[in-house]
């Protein structure tokens, strides 16, 4: 330590902010300077700051082209080709829209407007698999929210600006990154206006929530308290602009194939949406949709217009899901497979056992969904008697076991089988 003429220790300053020693917690020596913390943890918070945001590429060539986006999709999704290429070409020209942003063209007054998504398609087709997916490929923040719970601003709910919440935090708060995020609204054939007459209630979770998105659709900066729930005055605010923020709307739709089917019906024979209308039929149907059906059914036209690209899934057949049951990463049967053989156990199915789950799956007409139920119901008792037993190798489900007329069928391994040979 440095001393003054009279032999008593010299009081050290921060080279940066002047600050003595006195008045920090510590100060880092250098070669004829010293830094106190506070300018250390200040030159961290500027580095930090400086860094660039961990987002999709600078330039067209990191964004992966529509067919490349596709083949991913096929590696989770099984079927639904037609909506996967919609869906490729969409995402593609709206993150493309958002990297040429600023580059100089020939085309510098036009102006791309956003193409956010609509998809219909009963409960359990792939909706939401298809958004998380496209999220993962594309490496941006993802967040569900769910339509059936939002009210108009100032009704017990939650508002329309909730569903940001999600995504910001998924985000780590990242507010750039969160901007280009993807956002997929569930259930939004449930916020339809109620009825075409006036009313003396007012209606706070149909027109009023569509009213509502409008803005948040198109592009706005938002207000997001921190931690979600209701704003009040004196609560800090993180503001997001949802310009760029993709959104995908679903929904069963029921009861929009009738309404094609009257429009239809002067013009077009062949097509019937009548009580009995198979979901086949009614897939079809809804891939003649147009904007003036999605009026009848109850949205409002500005709602439709911020939702530029409509596509219909098609229903699963049996074969559709028994590819899905065991095809794609994350099949069921792999997932099991893998549990198990974390266990040392190889687990098989007999065809015939994955064929009765596909049947019990379809009885119960929730799509992919029922099929992890299915699962869970035949797997769970295996699961939890298999870890006390010993020395076995394989475990095969067959049709009995699957229809609960018999235990799987265990295989023991070659150890074993010895030891029982001599009477070890």
């Amino acid at each position: 330590m440095a001393t003054t003429d009279s032999g008593h220790p010299e009081e050290l300053h921060c080279s940066f902010c002047g600050r003595s020693s006195r008045e920090v917690t510590s100060l880092i020596a250098g070669k004829g300077a010293y830094m106190c913390d506070i300018c250390v943890q200040n030159s961290v918070e500027i580095l930090r700051k400086n860094q660039p945001t961990p987002t999709l590429g600078s330039d067209l060539g990191s964004l992966p082209k529509p067919s490349e986006i596709k083949a991913q999709l096929d590696a989770y999704v099984i079927g639904q080709f037609a909506a996967k290429e919609v869906l490729s070409v969409a995402v593609y020209n709206h993150y493309k829209r958002i990297q040429a942003e600023g580059l100089v063209s020939p085309f510098d007054d036009v102006e791309i407007e956003k193409s956010n998504i609509l998809l219909l398609g009963p409960t359990g087709t792939g909706k939401t698999l298809l958004a998380q997916t496209l999220a993962r490929i594309l490496d941006v923040p993802f967040a569900i929210a769910d339509a059936t719970t939002l009210t108009e601003a100032g009704y017990v709910g939650d508002d329309v600006e909730s569903i940001i919440v999600n995504l910001l935090q998924n985000a780590d708060y990242n507010v750039e990154r969160a901007e280009r995020g993807i956002i997929y609204v569930d259930e939004i054939d449930k916020i339809t206006r109620k009825s075409d007459s006036a009313s003396i209630t007012r209606d706070v979770s149909g027109e009023g929530v569509q009213q509502g998105l409008l803005k948040i659709l198109e592009g706005t900066v938002a207000g997001i308290p921190p931690k979600g729930g209701r704003k009040h005055p004196e609560q800090p605010l993180i503001y997001v602009n949802t310009r760029n923020i993709l959104f995908i709307c679903g929904g069963a739709f029921e009861g929009l194939e009738k309404i094609i089917t009257r429009r239809m019906r002067p013009a077009s024979i062949g097509f019937t949406a009548g009580v009995n209308s198979t979901p086949e039929e009614t897939s079809k149907l809804l891939r003649n949709v147009e904007p003036e059906d999605l009026m009848r059914f109850g949205f409002i036209p500005e709602f439709i217009g911020r939702l530029p690209v409509v596509t219909a899934l098609d229903p699963l057949s049996d074969e559709a899901m028994m590819d899905i049951l065991t095809t794609p990463r994350n099949a069921l049967v792999k997932q099991y497979q893998k549990l198990l053989l974390l266990e040392g156990i190889q687990l098989d199915f007999d065809h015939d056992a994955l064929l009765w789950i596909v049947s019990k799956a379809k009885s119960r007409r929730t799509g992919a969904r029922a099929l992890r139920g299915v699962m869970e119901e035949i797997m769970n008792p295996i699961m939890y008697e298999l870890p006390d037993k010993t020395n076995i190798r394989r475990c095969i489900v067959t049709k009995d076991t699957v229809e609960r007329k018999g235990p799987p069928l265990l295989e023991v391994t070659e150890a074993a089988k010895n030891s029982a040979r001599t009477g070890a």
